[in-house]
């Protein structure tokens, strides 16, 4: 029996050659297709179903499978073993849909959304000053009269033409500057970066400490070529700018989905994956070659060519960027929750593998703690939230909430696992947001039938985070559920139905999906988004109540993170996620990761501000505190157990269902 076997993956079309025996999901990620895995390949999310077209394969504890789904060629691919050449067709629920990511939208039903213009105006100091510089030198090339040095040349023309001394060099640099002088007749751009200098005590100075360091020369003058690649490194997603560093300009932008959900939807996971042989290699070579893929979308898009990128930044959480830069993160998981670093110094790019120039470095944004992380730092500083007197409540939505509470004064910051439902996780028919899923809902008052619309506009196949939200909203304000989270089975009507998991509702019949089943919502469902919504709500309360305050005291809520941009504010407060507050009092800034990493780019000054940020947070670990898990049980409610923090939500869905079942009575 041949030990290579040859596993072909459709509608991809892409092939990987793999030994025999090897595991189906592991094969999948070989060949780089993404097949849905929540549970990074422990067999619990059942998520990464497949259907085997010819070939054998055998699965052992395929437990969430039905008998009728085995006999019918499906798979869960973690637990499949390759036993011969495979024809293997990945169904719509098990695909990601990259397409989505480029989505943008127009506007929210209620709230502010704040344009990248505008917003990069809120941060004050923000004056053009790159940590990079280029200089054009015309070098005396040297006589028998004039023998100096080819290095010590180039820096009295450095001083004599640009009023530049005290310059560092970086070793590298001397391998290729005499043949570039003398090829380029003594005419080049160099490339200067600003440099910490250390005091004795071995501390880093901030403002007014850099020194010059000489890193790359270049033939002939290119000083109108300068670069800068920025990146967000988020658990589900990558993004990427382009900057032009000479005109302070976005040339172009790119994304990619984080190959690394296939070995775990969240960051736990991860670091579980991360501790297997080869495991956080393998973590780090995923996230590398996208960020390299991105680069070349940017390089093709903006027509620039690689070689003028000069500098790279990347902000992300304290796991996202430990992995990246191959720390590893298993200390972050276990108490007292202690990350390598929070400062982490500018490492060359071309020892992880990014596809630059060497003498190209890469800056991290600092984090403040295990699951507080740079990116967090990274939207403080892109939103301005730590120049201000206005009290603002800065909150990062997602499997792991990250809140922040303070203003110019002061800074609180803290972080509440709220788990995957937000994004598609822990449900039932949940789903990230890609093509085909549920995102908004309504429902008829008397007959509760539902109104669907879907990404795409195209037939179901599940539910993504912003949609669940809708729903369970919808749902309980039609008194179709309780506040406790059960349905009402006494509406008698066929939507409501008794399931496996308990009670359901029936959001569109088995016809009317891609999926060929009926896709519902359960009590199981839902009683998962009241325990992340209460995570997240209990996190804000507990920070307020630290610093002595409520939340009438805010005069701003900052909403980040690309979830934030289709979250429906007034659904989100009806089922207790966000505080009650005028309307006016929200803003949504995107990507304030992305953001800030762009800002600091650009101002030598906001890099020093990233670093006081992070300096500066005072980080609470909510796992360890009492208060924190009584808001939470207290949360455990739609929209909560305290009225008063709801008093206009409940008079409205209160006078929803009254309405509701007038208009039914006169109806019959």
């Amino acid at each position: 029996m041949k030990e290579d076997v040859k596993v072909c993956f459709y509608p991809y079309e892409k092939d990987v050659v793999v030994k025999r025996g090897e595991n189906l999901l592991r094969a999948a990620l070989e060949a780089g297709i993404h097949i849905n895995a929540s549970c990074g390949g422990e067999g619990h999310c059942g998520k990464c179903r497949v259907v085997i077209k010819s070939g054998e394969a055998e699965c052992k504890e395929c437990r969430k499978l039905t008998p009728q789904e085995l006999a019918s060629g499906y798979r869960q691919a973690c637990r499949t073993t390759i036993l011969s050449d495979l024809e293997v067709f990945i169904p719509p629920e098990s695909q990601l849909d990259k397409k989505v990511l480029e989505r943008r939208k127009a506007s929210t039903s209620s709230g502010r959304h704040i344009s990248s213009q505008l917003l990069e105006k809120l941060v004050s100091g923000a004056w053009y000053n790159p940590a990079l510089r280029k200089h054009f030198l015309e070098i005396d090339p040297p006589t028998p009269q004039d023998n100096t040095s080819d290095l010590a040349r180039l820096l009295r023309s450095l001083k004599r033409q640009c009023n530049i001394e005290n310059v560092s060099v970086d070793f590298l640099l001397l391998k290729k500057l005499s043949p570039i002088l003398r090829e380029a007749n003594w005419k080049v751009t160099v490339i200067l970066v600003q440099t910490r200098v250390e005091s004795q005590l071995g501390k880093y100075q901030l403002r007014g400490s850099r020194r010059p360091k000489l890193i790359s020369v270049e033939p002939g003058d290119t000083t109108d070529k300068h670069y800068s690649v920025v990146l967000d490194i988020g658990t589900t997603s990558l993004w990427g700018q382009l900057l032009d560093l000479n005109r302070g300009e976005t040339l172009a932008e790119s994304s990619e989905y984080n190959p690394q959900i296939s070995c775990g939807d969240d960051v736990i996971t991860r670091i579980i994956y991360s501790q297997k042989s080869g495991g956080l290699k393998k973590l780090q070579d995923l996230v590398v070659s996208a960020i390299n893929t991105i680069i070349d979308d940017l390089v093709k898009k903006s027509g620039v060519e690689r070689k003028f990128i000069s500098h790279l930044t990347a902000a992300g959480n304290t796991v996202m960027s430990h992995i990246l830069l191959g720390l590893d993160p298993r200390y972050i998981r276990e108490s007292p929750y202690t990350p390598v670093a929070n400062f982490i110094p500018p490492v060359r790019a071309i020892r992880l593998g990014l596809e630059v120039e060497d003498f190209v470095y890469l800056y991290t944004f600092p984090s403040v703690a295990s699951y507080v992380g740079g990116d967090i730092v990274s939207g403080v500083l892109g939103s301005g939230v730590y120049q201000r007197k206005d009290l603002t409540l800065y909150i990062d939505i997602g499997t792991n909430g990250e809140i922040v509470l303070g203003n110019a004064d002061w800074l609180l910051t803290a972080s509440c696992s709220a788990g995957p439902a937000f994004e598609g996780g822990g449900v039932k028919f949940g789903m990230r947001a890609t093509e085909g899923a549920i995102e908004g809902f309504d429902i008829h008052p008397t007959t509760f039938e539902p109104m669907i619309l879907t990404i795409g506009m195209v037939k179901p196949k599940g539910i993504c985070g912003s949609g669940i939200i809708n729903i369970v909203a919808e749902l309980l304000e039609a008194g179709v559920i309780s506040p406790n989270g059960k349905f009402n089975v006494e509406l008698n009507m066929p939507r409501i139905r008794k399931g496996p998991d308990g009670f359901e509702y029936v959001l569109a019949w088995k016809e009317e999906t891609q999926i060929e089943e009926d896709i519902t919502i359960t009590e199981a469902d839902i009683d998962n988004v009241m325990r992340a919504k209460a995570a997240m709500f209990a996190g804000c309360h507990s920070l307020l109540e630290k610093a002595n305050l409520a939340f009438p005291d805010l005069s701003q809520v900052v909403i980040a993170g690309a979830f934030g941009d289709y979250i429906d504010l007034e659904k989100a407060i009806t089922i207790g996620l966000l505080p009650e507050l005028p309307l006016d009092k929200f803003v949504f800034i995107g990507n304030g990761s992305l953001l800030g990493a762009k800002l600091i780019s650009l101002s030598n000054e906001l890099l020093d501000d990233g670093e006081r940020i992070a300096s500066k947070m005072t980080n609470v670990e909510l796992s360890e505190d009492l208060s924190f898990m009584e808001k939470y049980i207290a949360a455990l409610f739609l929209p909560h157990t305290d009225a008063e923090l709801f008093p206009a939500t409940i008079q409205r869905i209160n006078g929803f269902k009254k309405a509701s079942r007038a208009e039914a009575g006169r109806l019959s």
